[in-house]
């Protein structure tokens, strides 16, 4: 494990000291390129894989969504959590298997809302230490990640994170590069770009390509993109999980301060201590998580809007809905009767493809 380590800090000493610019460039691309294998190396050791069930952190899903919360101590996380889990919990615990806290589920707006407190994340899970790698692939589950900073430090502990968080492969707020990287046998490295590009040029991507020994394949940019964008495509193991930065112990700031926060992008600004303005987190939580409730109506009865059917997004078919509640449905499925914002006429028959909104009310037709 040191070796690899060494190489990490080796690289990351040279590209320090390399000065950026143009004639630098495809050497630092090259470079970047060796640190993320070496990286991948560190999280899936070879032949060895990410943590085996049994490990000590394996955490159940439960719930429609899964939060994680990342913070340095003393940052107040653990108020945070406790007071939430007090003021919005169904459910106070749980059977679980993890080394860390987990206050539980929340209810809110009908979703049930897993939390998870994630600390290895900044206990040396960089250098690959025991429980760090699999706090890393608890954390690459979830559906949003909250980053929890003292207000009058943010940041500094807010790039501390979130550079361990890049090194292995989380990406926060952010959209996956439209680029498309087909591998073929022969023909060489064909680079299609579709817009200017800034940065990445044929001779710069045949560069970085020729760290993973690709010598063919046809590649598309459809943005304008960065070498590390580029990486991240070619490792094609990132996920792209939404963060929300919450400042803490705002009771110590003037009003003018928090005007100023209140203006900076994925930010809420709270007091864990005094519970301050729980309701805006809960309220962009509920954004960020991108949750579609779907109510059932059985036949001759009035929709059951105590326990919503919960939808991500980007799956909101009457099929998705279907599944969610039980497999079997969609084998005696003829069609659906459905009241709400996705259709015109109130109730409007429709197949498995329509796609459901927030508040939709579903009843389900069998066939006979």
């Amino acid at each position: 494990m040191a070796t690899i380590l060494q190489k990490i800090a080796e690289i990351e000493s040279e590209m320090a000291r390399t000065q950026k610019n143009k004639a630098t460039s495809h050497h630092l691309g090259s470079l970047k390129a060796k640190l993320a294998k070496l990286r991948r190396e560190l999280i899936e050791p070879k032949g060895g894989g990410a943590a085996k069930p049994g490990d000590g952190f394996d955490v159940a899903k439960t719930g429609d969504a899964r939060i994680g919360f990342v913070g340095f101590p003393s940052v107040g996380k653990s108020t945070l959590l406790s007071n939430l889990a007090g003021v919005y919990s169904e459910v106070a615990a749980y059977e679980f298997t993890t080394l860390t806290t987990v206050p539980g589920v929340i209810r809110y707006k009908g979703a049930k809302i897993q939390l998870l407190d994630l600390p290895g994340i900044i206990e040396g899970a960089k250098d690959g230490k025991g429980r760090g790698k699999q706090v890393i692939a608890v954390a690459r589950t979830c559906n949003l990640i909250l980053l929890v900073l003292d207000v009058l430090k943010p940041l500094h502990h807010k790039k501390l994170i979130e550079k361990e968080l890049e090194g292995f492969g989380i990406r926060l707020n952010k959209n996956p590069p439209n680029i498309s990287l087909r591998r073929k046998e022969k023909g060489g490295i064909n680079l299609t770009t579709t817009c200017a590009q800034s940065t990445l040029d044929s001779d710069y991507v045949k560069t970085i390509l020729g760290e993973y020994r690709i010598c063919n394949a046809d590649i598309t940019l459809r943005e304008d993109v960065t070498e590390d964008d580029l990486i991240d495509v070619i490792e094609g193991n990132r996920v792209y999980v939404p963060c929300i930065y919450v400042l803490n112990k705002i009771d110590q700031i003037s009003i003018e301060e928090l005007d100023i926060l209140y203006k900076v992008p994925h930010t809420v600004p709270i007091s864990a201590h005094h519970k301050w303005n729980f309701d805006d987190l809960l309220e962009k939580i509920w954004t960020y998580l991108a949750l579609v409730r779907i109510y059932t109506k059985p036949k001759g009865q009035l929709p059951d809007y105590t326990a919503p059917v919960v939808l991500q997004e980007s799956r909101t078919t009457v099929e998705d809905f279907c599944n969610q509640i039980h497999k079997s449905i969609m084998k005696q499925f003829k069609n659906a009767l459905v009241w709400g914002g996705s259709v015109k006429h109130q109730p409007q028959k429709v197949g498995r493809e329509h796609e459901l909104m927030d508040e939709d009310v579903v009843q389900i037709i069998k066939k006979v």
